[in-house]
């Protein structure tokens, strides 16, 4: 089936599509353009959307388009995901039977002074691809990203944390709608048979990343020479995992879509949590200069510890994140310098 897209940088004209493409909300974002590359090298057809809003610097975002625009089987249409009607016309009219939702408003303090935004993209959006997943005969699969954030905060103990604890005391608003988004999604798996597989993201990092995520926005300062602010005063550990091993956890999740059209929730993670001021030392290492530190208390809406227990998403389809975060920030540092022209 045809259909035309809406105007736009980076967008083109009508285009058939074949039956098997897979829908990516979120496209022009950090995981969405690794995931629309990952596909489109294993053979696959993408449609991609994308509102690229301003929340960071939306050349980043077209400049990740650029590098997949060109492909024969990559199309993108610049859309607002809590447009249902919008939406539900895409999915229908491109033949979608399998979607990977990753569109969202990120970051749990801009939450704290934007909070409608939240509202519109992750509670709204979300509704609005469950809807367009309701609407087609013999759909699939939808893949979809919640977080780490729905644990609230917790301490650093046993083999980390498990989709069967309990995530009723989020403590920010963007981690009240990710959990919201799972309940939804159980709600539409029992009404309608539709198979979902949550995703709960664990401090994504790598080339290509989000600026208001810490390894970036710290990188940014070092390499301007400007202090650093390192908030729970370098107490707080998380659970870095590299951009590569979650694409193919999001993919082998994506070839294994739960039986009896049920909604299970997954933890996606490198299972090994580190500490801030270890990450910054391995940071300054790969960018081969010190920062100078300012120490700060805890921000409103973070957490102590994320970590990930991971054997369900294991057991399911052999995930085995490989790579260490020494390796990671240096592929990231390398990437950044380039991308910064600091060579």
């Amino acid at each position: 089936m045809a259909f035309k897209h809406a105007a736009g940088t980076g967008e083109k004209g009508s285009v058939t599509l074949a039956k098997t493409a897979i829908l990516v909300t979120g496209v022009a974002g950090f995981i969405g353009f690794h995931v629309a590359s990952a596909l489109l090298a294993r053979g696959e057809t993408v449609v991609g959307i994308d509102i690229v809003n301003d929340y960071y610097d939306p050349e980043l975002k077209h400049a990740r388009l650029n590098q997949i625009n060109d492909h024969p089987a990559f199309r993108f249409v610049k859309m607002d995901v809590a447009e249902a009607e919008a939406v539900k016309d895409l999915v229908l009219e491109a033949g979608i039977t399998r979607i990977i939702h990753l569109a969202a408003q990120a970051g749990v303090r801009y939450s704290i002074e934007n909070p409608f935004a939240y509202q519109r993209s992750n509670l709204q959006g979300h509704l609005s691809i469950l809807e367009a997943c309701r609407a087609v005969e013999g759909f699939e699969h939808l893949v979809y990203a919640s977080s780490s954030s729905v644990y609230g905060d917790r301490p650093l103990a046993g083999d980390g944390f498990s989709e069967d604890d309990r995530v009723n005391e989020p403590v920010s608003l963007y981690a009240a709608t990710k959990r919201s988004g799972e309940l939804m999604s159980t709600t539409y798996s029992h009404l309608y048979g539709i198979p979902q597989s949550g995703l709960r993201f664990f401090t994504v990092y790598g080339p290509w990343g989000r600026p208001d995520m810490a390894y970036f926005s710290f990188s940014e300062k070092i390499m301007k020479g400007e202090a650093i602010e390192v908030y729970g005063e370098g107490h707080m550990h998380r659970d870095f995992t590299y951009i590569d091993d979650i694409v193919e956890g999001i993919i082998g999740v994506l070839d294994h879509p739960p039986a009896g059209g049920k909604n299970e929730i997954y933890n996606i993670g490198a299972h090994q949590p580190v500490g801030l001021m270890e990450m910054i030392s391995t940071l300054e290492t790969a960018l081969g200069r010190e920062a100078n530190k300012i120490m700060r208390p805890m921000q409103p809406g973070d957490v102590t510890t994320t970590y990930a227990d991971v054997s369900k998403l294991k057991a399911v389809t052999g995930y085995a994140p490989s790579t260490p975060l020494k390796d990671g920030l240096e592929r990231f540092a390398t990437w950044f310098k380039g991308y910064k022209g600091l060579n």
